[in-house]
């Protein structure tokens, strides 16, 4: 289980340049939405923290479908409005069989692979959960919020991209 006390992600003193001029694609699943409207709100309002406005929604039917989003965002948007990251949001929540499995998996290796593929990052904010109490947990409850985490993370990886340019 995810414990935040444990983790210096937070610490945003570190780690995130000048990021206002960001461009920051946000992937999110039309499955368990209301879970993923909260992880996308959190989200959001962690780049609106740090002054990031350029912020596009695209959304998909669900998990699998993700890494085919960003893909096809990536190959098919002009070179000059390529986003510096994007972040994948959704809740996968066990049920009676193993679909879950595949789909939870399918959706993890995707965004792996397209960490090896594109030149910006991929951000995993997608939850794998056993039930809808879990998932709450993980949209500002006892276990932090998901959503802000994924931003975090996606500044921190611009930056350590940029920290290569110079």
């Amino acid at each position: 289980m995810t414990d935040t006390s444990t983790t210096k992600q937070f610490n945003t003193d570190t780690g995130i340049l000048n990021a206002q001029d960001a461009c920051i694609v946000l992937v999110k699943t039309e499955w368990n939405a209301a879970i993923v409207d909260e992880l996308e709100k959190g989200c959001i309002a962690e780049l609106k923290k740090h002054k990031v406005t350029n912020v596009i929604t695209l959304t998909v039917p669900g998990a699998f479908e993700i890494p085919f989003g960003i893909k096809n965002y990536w190959s098919n948007v002009k070179k000059k409005k390529r986003p510096d990251a994007f972040i994948a949001l959704g809740c996968v929540i066990r049920g009676e069989t193993p679909h879950f499995d595949f789909i939870a998996k399918a959706a993890t290796e995707g965004v792996v692979q397209l960490n090896l593929l594109l030149p910006v990052p991929t951000i995993f904010g997608v939850l794998t959960v056993e039930n809808e109490v879990q998932a709450k947990e993980r949209i500002g409850g006892k276990y932090g919020h998901t959503g802000e985490r994924a931003a975090i993370t996606a500044l921190k990886m611009i930056a350590l991209g940029q920290s290569f340019k110079k």
